[in-house]
C-alpha cells in the first residue's frame, strides 16, 4: 500500500452546544480528513508542528488513539496550537473565528528544512489550500520547489482548494498562490463553492478545464447536493450523491469525503468508488456537531 504524508495544522475547537454551552475538541482540515481515513480503513503519517503544552500532548494521543501516524509530528518549546471557534446558521451551514497568529504549526518549513528529506520517502503527500495559508511566502516558495522535484521523481500530490478568506487577506494574495499549485497538483480534489468564491461565477466545465489545463492529471469537484464531476485522460463524468440530506453541521464535510476518498484510493479501488466512498463518508459526519465525530459512530464499511 502507499504511503501518504499529510501535512497541515491542528487547532483547538471549540463547538457550540445545545445548551448555550461550547464543547471543546481538536480539529483542523488535513487533520480531520487524516483521521477520517484511519476510520475509513486507510492510515497515513501527520506531518505539523505542536506545542509543549497540555493541549498539544491531548492532541498527540487522541491522533495515536486514532490511528493517525505521528512520528513526524515536530513538538517546538514554549509554543502552542491555535484556536478556532464554530458558529452554525438554521442551515447547517459554518463559519469560523480563528485565533492562530502565533501557532505551533506555521514554523513547519521554517524552523524544520529537514521536512523535506522526510517528505520524499512517501508516495503520496496530501495538503490544502489552508496548509498553504499557514506559511510565509518564503516557506511557499521553498515548498513548491520542493513540490516540483517530489512529481519529477515519481511522487503524487493530492489537493484540497479548501480557501479560507480570511487566512489570506485578500483573494489577490491567495491567487497567485493557488495558480502555481495547480501547475503542481496530480488530483485535484475541489470545494467548487470555494473555486467560485475565488475566481467568480462560472460553470464546472469552466473549473474543470482551469485545472487541468494547469497540468492536474484528476480533478474532483465536490458541489454539494449535485454531487461530484470527475475529470480524467480527458473525459468527464457526473457522480450524483447517494442521498440529499439536510445537514446538521457542515464543518467537516470536505474533509471527510477526503478521507473516505484516500482511504478508497489507498486500496486501490477505481476513481468512482473512490468519490462513492468520499460521499458516503461525508453523509455521516455531516449529520453530527463538530468536525470530527464520536468514535462509536462506524465508517469501517465506507469503503467496502
Amino acid at each position: 500500500m502507499s504511503k501518504i504524508a499529510i501535512i497541515g495544522e491542528c487547532m483547538v475547537e471549540l463547538s457550540p452546544a445545545s445548551d448555550g454551552h461550547f464543547k471543546m475538541g481538536y480539529g483542523g482540515d488535513t487533520l480531520n480528513t487524516a483521521v477520517y481515513l484511519s476510520r475509513c480503513g486507510g492510515n497515513g503519517d501527520y506531518f505539523t508542528v505542536l506545542g509543549d503544552d497540555a493541549y498539544s500532548q491531548s492532541m498527540l494521543e487522541q491522533w495515536k488513539s486514532e490511528g493517525v501516524g505521528i512520528d513526524k509530528v515536530k513538538i517546538a518549546e514554549g509554543r502552542m496550537p491555535g484556536l478556532y471557534i464554530i458558529d452554525n446558521d438554521e442551515h447547517g451551514e459554518r463559519y469560523f473565528n480563528y485565533w492562530r497568529d502565533s501557532a505551533a504549526a506555521k514554523t513547519l518549513i521554517a524552523d524544520y528544512p529537514a521536512v523535506f528529506d522526510e517528505l520524499a520517502d512517501y508516495d503520496i503527500i496530501f495538503l490544502s489550500g489552508i496548509t498553504l495559508s499557514l506559511y510565509s511566502e518564503q516557506d511557499v516558495r521553498a515548498l513548491f520547489d520542493f513540490l516540483k522535484t517530489y512529481r519529477e521523481n515519481g511522487g503524487q500530490v493530492i489537493f484540497d482548494n479548501n480557501y479560507r478568506p480570511r487566512n489570506w487577506g485578500s483573494v489577490e494574495r491567495a491567487l497567485p498562490v493557488f495558480n502555481e499549485m495547480m501547475s503542481l497538483t496530480d488530483v485535484a480534489l475541489l470545494s467548487f463553492d470555494d473555486e467560485k468564491v475565488m475566481y467568480g461565477e462560472h460553470s464546472a466545465e469552466q473549473c474543470i478545464a482551469r485545472w487541468s489545463e494547469a497540468g492536474a492529471i484528476e480533478v474532483v469537484l465536490k458541489n454539494g447536493h449535485h454531487g461530484c464531476n470527475h475529470y480524467k485522460e480527458g473525459q468527464t463524468q457526473l457522480i450524483p450523491l447517494p442521498h440529499v440530506l439536510k445537514p446538521i453541521d457542515t464543518t467537516a464535510a470536505g474533509d471527510s469525503f477526503n478521507g473516505g476518498y484516500l482511504a478508497a484510493r489507498l486500496a486501490g479501488k477505481p476513481a468512482n468508488e473512490c468519490i462513492h466512498a468520499g460521499q458516503t463518508c461525508a453523509s455521516v459526519v455531516i449529520m453530527h456537531k463538530g468536525a470530527i465525530i464520536d468514535r462509536a459512530i462506524s465508517l469501517t464499511e465506507v469503503i467496502n
